[in-house]
């Protein structure tokens, strides 16, 4: 296709798909850039913890009657309860072993999570309904309002986590608790429980995205396993570990991902990993892999 007999009204609208998906991307892999660049643990549970959120906000409507806007309060807590209960009964007992071990065990996890919301809801999706209605109408393109608020407030959240990782006091002790560990406990700090705390802000990031993409994708078992192999993808685009790259990355390859959709629709599927593959080739330790979180 001639990119001149693109319509505007067709480019705007897949720029704003591109930010929707750019905005789940974001989320996601920061919050695994965290959970790396802090415990060196390659959680693949997090697809399944972003199924398991969107989930719970279901079921707080469908049984208790509690909205979208509570459910954005509630769910990245009990997300991050719920991750802090794993690192806490599983993780931990493999400090000091290989990585793998840990890979495994979260890939195990994700597995039965997956597994027993099938069985529970089956494979189809659950409808969860849109809080915000209408949106702007501009003159070549119609911006629905929820999807304007989504891409506003990931923007957001991820700002507010890299300011709080990077900027505050509590955000540097949690980094000198991985990088020297026997330092901050002389300081009578308890290492342990900032290790859980970071997992649990890492899932709780999950958690998060599963209540944010509810009302735009159907909630349904598979909808963490259809996402984690590209939101890994990111993370490597924009270097393990690294919170910035994590960001940038997620929005830039949301965008060239939609774009490709007008160009080379055949392509939209596979060019987050031609990226990947290009930088890998280039840069291996990614995009932002110098730079320490």
């Amino acid at each position: 296709m001639n990119p001149l007999d693109i319509p505007p009204a067709a480019i705007v609208g897949q720029l704003i798909v591109g930010l929707i998906n750019g905005s789940f991307y974001a989320l996601l892999s920061l919050g695994l850039a965290i959970i790396f660049g802090l415990l060196h643990i390659v959680n693949f549970a997090h697809g399944a913890l972003y199924m398991v959120g969107a989930f719970i906000a279901w079921a707080l409507l469908q049984y208790l009657g509690l909205g979208y806007w509570w459910a954005l309060l509630i769910v990245p807590l009990v997300t991050a309860v719920l991750g802090m209960l794993a690192e806490r009964t599983m993780l931990r007992r493999l400090q000091g072993l290989d990585p793998v071990y840990a890979l495994l065990l979260t890939f195990g996890l994700a597995l039965v999570l997956e597994g027993a919301f099938r069985l529970a809801f089956g494979a189809t999706g659950q409808p969860y309904a849109s809080p915000l209605s209408g949106g702007f109408a501009l003159p070549f393109a119609y911006l629905p309002a929820y999807r304007i608020w989504v891409i506003v407030a990931s923007m957001l959240v991820c700002f507010a986590t890299w300011w709080f990782v990077e900027r505050t006091r509590f955000g540097a002790t949690l980094r000198a608790a991985h990088e020297n560990p026997s330092l901050v406990r002389t300081f009578g700090i308890r290492v342990p429980l900032l290790l859980t705390l970071t997992y649990g802000l890492g899932v709780g990031l999950a958690g998060l995205a599963g209540v944010m993409a509810a009302p735009i994708y159907q909630v349904s078992p598979l909808m963490g396993s259809d996402l984690i192999v590209v939101v890994f993808a990111v993370v490597v685009i924009g270097g393990m570990g690294s919170i910035i790259g994590s960001i940038v990355s997620g929005f830039g390859l949301g965008v060239i991902e939609g774009l490709t959709r007008l160009l080379l629709p055949d392509a939209s599927g596979i060019v987050v990993f031609v990226v990947m593959l290009l930088v890998l080739a280039f840069k291996p330790a990614g995009l932002f892999g110098r730079g320490d979180l």
